[in-house]
């Protein structure tokens, strides 16, 4: 019997504990560039019974009661009553901030390469905030140039937090996560789901058999279209039956414990690098988002069915030190004639970055869950497609 061809993904909720940290991060990254657009921040959030913990190196002109922040935003989570586990009005609250380290700001705030020169384009001065590698995917096999798994995951999670907030399922509590797997075509279309996986936080009075049931008329029906699902669709519903103790009662939660959900799902590279917390001068964040942003863009323009776009950088160093394009044989063009148009048309020096894609604005926290990327509730400047047309007339001779 021949086997089929599965890949599967998956989603947390924002009050999975390390989505927690991700988005208390992010929340206090955004209440800094509020008040000063030009900070510089490495922000940690460690959650756990009880407790949140910040840490990390912070530069800034601004003042930010970060213990608000972290309350307002576990608040906004859900987690407003002991009997969650967690409470955003009677958990600790410790904060432990030092200032970025000079060693690393002296390569940002005056790019190394262009230290001792006098008539300095001004997106050269910042050099990138770490060495490292970072990814961009695109493909059309979704509307949102995302992949399937992760898209329908996302869907999945973002339901169960609508379905909880709105009273719909009013016995469910903040924590949980889905995954799905899809059946594959022989020329890599998506065909089906195979199965769903849900686990979802629970009062301690639910039925398993009502859970299943409003789950699958609640979540899955409402957040997967139909084509998708058939009489062979398995569902596994909080598969050991019982999960009333979520969330940081349950497990610690980290920032940046969770770059595979916040990006393609596991179908495209990561470079490792963490995004909440961290404001665009770390091209962690800042150069994934760019490269999202030209795979977008090439795949929109027909110039490939799907793309990975790698970056790489060194500390202090404006320009990138290597650009690779792979577009898994699906390109209309060759991949080294889209690297000399990718270079041209995007600026991808930190500080090219942060102008192109306007990365000093409070928008992070919205990213913080279900994912950075192919969005469709949000607007995220990475996400647009206005160069398409300048990649089309930069190819048209090469085609």
């Amino acid at each position: 019997m021949k086997e089929k061809k599965l890949f599967s993904s998956e989603s947390v909720t924002e009050g999975h504990p390390d989505k927690m940290a991700d988005k208390i991060s992010d929340a206090i990254l955004d209440a800094l560039l509020e008040k000063d657009p030009n900070s510089r921040v490495a922000c940690e959030t460690v959650v756990t019974t009880g407790l949140v913990f910040v840490t990390g190196e912070i530069r800034t002109e601004a003042y930010v009661d970060i213990q608000k922040v972290v309350r307002e935003t576990v608040r906004d989570i859900g987690y407003t009553r002991a009997k969650y586990g967690f409470d955003a009005e009677t958990c600790s609250v410790i904060v432990s901030i030092d200032e970025q380290s000079s060693d690393i700001s002296v390569g940002v705030d005056q790019s190394l390469e262009f230290k001792n020169t006098e008539d300095l384009d001004e997106l050269d001065k910042i050099g990138a905030g770490d060495q490292g590698i970072m990814f961009g995917y695109a493909t059309n096999e979704t509307e949102e140039f995302m992949p399937l798994p992760i898209s329908l995951s996302h869907a999945l999670t973002q339901r169960l937090a609508t379905v909880r907030k709105n009273g719909i399922m009013p016995y469910l509590r903040p924590d949980g996560k889905a995954q799905v797997s899809i059946e594959y075509n022989e020329d890599n279309s998506p065909k089906r789901v195979d199965s769903i996986v849900i686990s979802a936080q629970h009062h301690p009075d639910v039925t398993h058999a009502e859970l299943t049931r409003d789950i699958i008329d609640h979540v899955i029906r409402e957040a997967i279209p139909t084509e998708w699902i058939d009489e062979e669709t398995k569902y596994f519903i909080n598969p050991t039956g019982r999960f009333v103790i979520g969330g940081p009662q349950g497990d610690v939660g980290l920032t940046g414990r969770k770059i595979i959900v916040d990006t393609y799902g596991g179908s495209a590279r990561h470079g490792g690098g963490a995004f909440s917390g961290k404001d665009a001068t770390k091209v962690d964040r800042s150069a994934s988002y760019a490269a999202r942003y030209i795979a977008k863009n090439i795949v929109a323009a027909d110039l490939a069915d799907r793309v990975e776009i790698q970056l790489a950088y060194a500390i202090g160093v404006s320009q990138p030190v290597s650009i690779a394009v792979d577009t898994f044989n699906t390109g209309k063009v060759a991949d080294e004639k889209l690297i000399r148009a990718i270079r041209k048309i995007f600026d991808l020096r930190p500080a090219g970055i942060i102008q192109m894609l306007d990365l000093t604005k409070p928008v992070f926290r919205h990213t913080a869950a279900y994912g950075h990327f192919g969005r469709t509730d949000v607007e995220f400047s990475w996400e647009k497609m206005d160069k398409v047309d300048d990649l089309l007339k930069e190819t048209k001779n090469e085609r």
